[in-house]
């Protein structure tokens, strides 16, 4: 039986933290810090400027912003106003985000003065009203107490799905969910006084926007880069006494490379999303004594499901851990459990498990089925419960009766010591049904590796069958998603175009 959420009532973080930690900085950025008391203050005056531009209950209020301390503060105001907080991914075009508008029937637009024009014109589009965040409306509205309690099922954020399998769907995350992931995260990787989580992932997604809740959960400190640079965080590992990080790995990658030396004791964890890492990563991690760990998760279920703790990370390469203190995990094969080892759907349950999908009823009870959320990624578990994602269903390639899991043969290329970066995707082929493609970007500065060199490097690792038929180098990166994720999609859209 899937895990019930529990009937908890919650506080309002803020306003908690404000009482118990008020000097105690809770956002830091660009040289600026606030404390848990100024956050308040200026949670509370936005508020009630809402609720006075006619904010309703319930009701989702879209933010298009870069990350900052604005984003930040409104992330608490919106729903302090009783609205869902519906951060739009800056990086999207104008028809994306007027989609997203129009499906979530939002009536307001708040935008940073960087991306005006993308909001004015997406806002036009959808018939929605606009209003800078930097408006000085937001200091003069009168302030608005936090209830005296919160229900965890009350709706908090509406976060749209990255969208790598046709149209986007908005998440609705409660109170609860991000209550019991800020629990399960705090159970995995402990909780102190001085910890610093650095936020240089966009805020816009639920990696993001997790950072932000669980700091202000725990009374701890965020601190928030606009954007990712590498050389900026590697100095911010160095000499801020950065005590957590998030990345992907192609970030981490891009840290080892302008940073050589190992990073100092007060860096205690870095959490690896996005797809398994490559062994090499891990390998010089492990030299540079940095605990990474590798984790699974979902916008639908708030973030991490699975984590692969440091120990575990050589000796389970490619795993994405074990599920946390509050999920619970099935792998599914024709509406049964699998064996271990045997590849299925990935099921979740527990209560970080969104509500459904706001406007989306069918969606929701297509996905949400007696308590599980059916994924539609594919993994398998091991003898010992270690989970292994093994693709989305929508990449399987199948070719000449056999399974390819693009996700296998990317991590098989990356631990070639010239690649960068890998996708691998299906292509039409009347003989197989689908030929297995692969597309690879060399490291800089380093000779791209030959086809047969990459070929031969293969299989050694893999059975003949998914060793790619075609290998294509590129210069440029591959297409990735704001928080990271390959978007194979595009890639095989891009090759089948080029082959007509």
């Amino acid at each position: 039986m899937p895990g019930v959420p529990l009937e908890v009532v919650l506080q309002d973080w803020v306003a908690l933290r404000a009482r118990t930690h008020p000097t105690h900085v809770a956002f830091e950025c660009s040289g600026e810090a606030w404390d848990y008391a100024t956050l308040e203050a200026r949670v509370a005056s936005a508020a009630g400027a809402l609720r006075a531009e006619g904010v309703e209950a319930s009701e989702p209020v879209a933010v298009l912003a870069n990350n900052g301390l604005p984003i930040a503060r409104f992330a608490h105001a919106i729903p302090r106003a009783g609205a869902l907080f519906m951060p739009l991914n800056a990086r999207l075009s104008v028809s994306e985000i007027t989609y997203q508008l129009r499906d979530s029937r939002a009536r307001l637009l708040l935008y940073d003065a960087s991306l005006a024009p993308l909001a004015h014109d997406a806002a036009a589009e959808a018939g929605v009203r606009t209003l800078a965040i930097e408006d000085a409306r937001w200091d003069a509205g009168a302030p608005v107490e936090a209830p005296a309690s919160i229900e965890a099922g009350r709706a908090h954020s509406v976060i749209y799905t990255s969208g790598t399998t046709g149209r986007p769907k908005g998440a609705l995350l409660t109170h609860g969910n991000f209550h019991w992931s800020a629990v399960a995260s705090a159970a995995n990787l402990g909780v102190e006084d001085d910890d610093r989580w650095l936020a240089c992932m966009p805020l816009f997604h639920v990696g993001g926007l997790s950072i932000l809740l669980r700091s202000a959960i725990y009374g701890t400190t965020a601190v928030i880069h606009e954007r990712f640079e590498e050389a900026r965080v590697a100095r911010a590992l160095r000499e801020e006494r950065i005590t957590l990080l998030s990345v992907v790995a192609t970030m981490l990658q891009r840290v080892f490379a302008v940073s050589p030396d190992a990073f100092p004791p007060t860096l205690r964890g870095v959490l690896l999303g996005g797809g398994p890492a490559p062994r090499p990563l891990l390998e010089e991690a492990a030299r540079r004594s940095m605990p990474v760990l590798q984790t699974y998760g979902l916008t639908e279920t708030c973030s991490q499901v699975a984590t692969l703790g440091q120990a575990d990370a050589l000796r389970k390469l490619g795993s994405a851990g074990l599920p946390l203190l509050t999920s619970t995990l099935r792998i599914e094969v024709d509406g049964r459990d699998a064996e271990a080892g045997e590849v299925g759907e990935i099921l979740v349950a527990g209560p970080t498990v969104c509500a459904g999908y706001l406007h989306r009823p069918d969606a929701t009870a297509a996905a949400i089925r007696d308590g599980w959320l059916h994924t539609g990624d594919l993994g398998w578990r091991d003898d010992e419960g270690y989970l292994y994602v093994a693709d989305r269903r929508d990449d399987l390639i199948v070719s000449g009766g056999e399974n390819v899991y693009p996700a296998e043969v990317e991590s098989a290329l990356l631990e070639h010591p010239a690649v960068e970066e890998a996708a691998v995707v299906g292509l039409p082929d009347d003989r197989w049904g689908a030929r297995v493609v692969a597309v690879v970007v060399p490291r800089t500065g380093i000779e791209a590796p030959s086809t047969g060199v990459l070929e031969a490097h293969l299989r050694e690792r893999l059975a003949g069958y998914k060793v790619p038929r075609e290998v294509i180098v590129e210069a440029e990166p591959l297409p990735r998603t704001a928080s990271g994720k390959l978007q194979r999609h595009l890639v095989r859209d891009r090759l089948r175009e080029a082959r007509r």
